[in-house]
């Protein structure tokens, strides 16, 4: 694999070439590079441009990629699932520049899970190639600190404002790629925080696990989690294996006594599904059907405003149970009562989710076979168990179930509805403020942990290391310790002197810790009910509090309202985040292109 050659010199800033501030040289920033060497050989013959790329990290790999964290901490998808190269599947203006997935660059097996420090060296290898192919007139020069502020008129040159710099960085345009966000903690874990500061507790509040000082954690005291998505799944990984323990051949953990007791719980109080464990074959189904561009011109043009539950989850609904009945049909056709045509044309004109209902009880026999989007978001609803021990044996026969399921190519309907909700979300993007819900629905169902570390979960499970509290998860803080509980297990609580919040951050553009948000946010940049950076989503130009798009200012990333699936695009899906990149090169280059000079200086 090619090595990170040295930095470049540092070409000076010149009065005559246009200037280019990127803050965040991670995975996006280093999209964006590749797009605008994409697009300059049609859009830019320029004087010259300087590139300067801001982040205290590595160029490529950034934060959450560095090769500075545990080699124990694995990429959340297969090897072959992430490229950060376009394909003819991204509906965009500029060129297709193909390259490697991360499986054909490194030579890995297509479904391994690579960690995350090997992924950093794949992103690193992008960066470098992204960087080469630029035209000799442009350099690129990366600043390995903070940006602290954006200045400037809307009109005029904008100064960025560096750590430890006495004077700023001159730009003629900024991109603001900077990824998740730290936040200033809320009400809630201000209470919790100051609860533990009074009586000598341990609180660990949302944060990037890897991040986290674990060390307060002592051996054989239990550690009350809220979080059962991946955060969770890093966080038993440094405290198990990273605190030596082991799994034999059998699947049992050998524990090295220098662990907690990690008692967790969640909204839904059961893990993310896990990640699914065959191949697609056959038919595909035909995506978007209805969901896709026209709807979503359709939305947009309400007077009023579009509220998400009303007016787009009824689509979302329908849109996916398409995709999951499409194959149930096609695939598994001796599990159903009606010929695929005639149960699409019914399905196309059920009005309502009522009507839906009744024609696939008609025409799919075995309940098994429906899809239930609400009680696959909350499993445990109305669920109860008699006993603590009771809820352990009942959540690891879930997981169980989930595992085998996720690994039978007999339910392929469920990697139809993957393929349902990566459609679903390329199409949302367009409307932007969706709310959190969406997010955090598609996390949980598409986005979750690979099944080995599901198999670990049972096995630390049976070998006393993890316990589980149930749905909606209370954590009080009383009487000198954390007291968790759960109306999973009616009458059960547990104590302990330790509470980890596992989860990132909300991206909130108000609470964010980065100096440069909050202070674009106090010069007027606008944002989402949720407390998301509002961007314009043709070409994600940052807006103001009246929708204005600032000409010199663009965003890209979880912390705005365009926010893409996930860190990394899965080959020929169409990938959202390519297409904004761009669309964002495209925009900034144009801009570049047609300054004046007296614009310049």
């Amino acid at each position: 694999m090619p090595s990170e050659p040295p930095a470049p010199a540092a070409p000076a800033v010149h009065p005559t070439r246009r200037s280019l501030v990127i803050v965040g040289a991670g995975p996006r920033g280093t999209g964006l590079i590749e797009r605008i060497a994409a697009n300059a050989p049609e859009l830019y013959a320029g004087s010259g441009l300087d590139i300067h790329l801001v982040d205290p990290y590595p160029p490529g790999a950034g934060r959450i990629w560095r090769a500075a964290q545990s080699p124990l901490l694995w990429m959340n998808s297969h090897a072959e699932d992430v490229t950060m190269f376009t394909d003819d599947t991204v509906r965009m203006d500029g060129p297709v520049r193909p390259g490697p997935t991360l499986h054909e660059w490194a030579g890995l097996a297509g479904r391994t899970f690579a960690d995350r420090q090997f992924q950093g060296s794949y992103l690193r290898w992008v960066h470098e190639q992204a960087v080469a192919a630029l035209p000799p007139s442009i350099a690129v020069r990366h600043h390995p600190c903070r940006a602290l502020r954006v200045s400037g008129s809307r009109e005029g040159r904008q100064q960025v404002w560096l750590e430890g710099r006495a004077r700023p960085l001159p730009a003629d345009l900024v991109v603001l790629a900077l990824g998740h966000l730290d936040a200033e903690l809320d009400d809630e874990q201000r209470a919790l925080a100051a609860h533990a500061r009074e009586h000598g507790l341990v609180h660990l509040p949302p944060d990037f696990t890897a991040d986290s000082d674990l060390s307060a954690l002592r051996p054989g005291e239990p550690v009350l989690v809220r979080g059962f998505g991946l955060a969770f799944v890093d966080l038993t990984v440094l405290l198990t294996e990273g605190r030596g323990g082991r799994y034999d051949g059998d699947g049992t953990y050998l524990a090295s006594g220098r662990e907690p007791v990690l008692y967790v719980g969640s909204r839904r109080g059961v893990p993310y599904h896990a990640k699914i464990g065959y191949d697609w074959t056959g038919e595909r189904p035909p995506l978007p059907r209805f969901l896709g561009p026209a709807e979503i011109d359709g939305l947009l043009a309400r007077p009023g405003g579009v509220d998400f539950r009303r007016d787009v989850w009824p689509l979302v609904e329908k849109e996916l149970g398409f995709a999951h009945y499409h194959r149930l049909f096609t695939a598994h056709a001796e599990r159903t009562a009606m010929a695929w045509t005639d149960f699409e044309e019914k399905y196309a004109a059920a009005s309502g989710g009522v009507e839906r209902e009744a024609l696939v009880a008609s025409a799919v026999p075995d309940p098994r076979d429906w899809l239930q989007l609400g009680a696959l978001d909350r499993p445990l609803t109305g669920v109860t168990y008699q006993s603590f021990e009771e809820f352990q044996e009942g959540l690891r026969g879930y997981v169980e179930d989930d595992l085998s399921r996720r690994h039978d190519a007999d339910h392929s309907s469920d990697l139809a509805v993957f393929l349902g909700l990566l459609s679903v979300y390329g199409q949302l993007i367009r409307l932007g403020g969706i709310g959190s819900w969406w997010h955090g629905f598609f996390s949980y169902l598409a986005s979750g942990p690979p099944g080995p570390r599901l198999r670990q979960l049972l096995a630390l499970s049976r070998a006393g290391v993890v316990k589980f509290v149930g749905a909606d998860m209370a954590v009080r803080a009383e009487d000198g310790v954390f007291r968790a509980s759960s109306a999973t297990v009616p009458g059960f609580f547990v104590e302990a002197r330790a509470l980890v919040e596992a989860r990132l951050p909300a991206p909130t553009v108000r609470r964010a810790l980065d100096p440069l948000v909050r202070e674009l946010h106090a010069d007027g940049a606008g944002e989402t009910p949720d407390g998301l950076l509002r961007v314009d989503r043709a070409d994600g130009r940052v807006l103001d509090r009246a929708g204005r798009p600032h000409p010199r200012r663009f965003a890209l990333g979880p912390h705005t309202d365009a926010r893409t699936p996930g860190a990394f695009t899965r080959p020929r899906t169409g990938g959202p985040a390519f297409r904004q990149n761009d669309a964002t090169a495209r925009a900034a280059l144009v801009f570049l292109r047609d300054l004046g000079t007296d614009a310049v200086g």
